[in-house]
C-alpha cells in the first residue's frame, strides 16, 4: 500500500537537479542547505523545493542544528529503481541469449 503523502522514487529521480544533489549526498555525511545551494546556478529556495521532493520521496533526511537544516541521503528508496532495472536486465539479457541461439541453429 502506497502512502499518500510520499513522492514516488522514479518521479525524484526524474529531474537531473534532483539527481546532482543525490550525488552530492551520496558523497558527503550530511550537508547544510547554504553548501548545497553554491552547486547550483539557482538560489536557495529553488534547491530547498527540490531537496522537498527528494524527503517525500523519502530519499533525504534532514534534521536541524541550530538554525541550520542538515541534510543527508537516505539510498534505501533507491532498490526500487535497481530492482526495476535489473528486471529488464535479465529480460534483454534472455532475449539476446535466445536471439543468439536462433542465429546458430541457422549457421548449422
Amino acid at each position: 500500500m502506497v502512502d499518500n503523502n510520499t513522492r514516488d522514487v522514479f518521479d525524484a529521480i526524474a529531474d537531473p537537479t534532483r539527481r546532482k544533489l543525490i550525488h552530492l549526498l551520496s558523497e558527503s555525511k550530511e550537508l547544510p542547505l547554504h553548501e548545497l545551494t553554491t552547486k547550483f546556478s539557482m538560489g536557495r529556495t529553488a534547491v530547498s523545493k527540490h531537496l522537498t521532493i527528494l524527503k517525500e520521496a523519502g530519499l533525504v533526511l534532514d534534521r536541524k542544528v541550530g538554525r541550520e537544516t542538515l541534510f543527508r541521503l537516505n539510498a534505501t528508496p533507491l532498490r526500487e529503481i535497481q530492482d526495476w532495472v535489473a528486471f529488464y536486465s535479465k529480460f534483454w539479457t534472455m532475449n539476446m541469449l535466445r536471439l543468439n541461439h536462433l542465429f546458430e541453429e541457422e549457421d548449422k
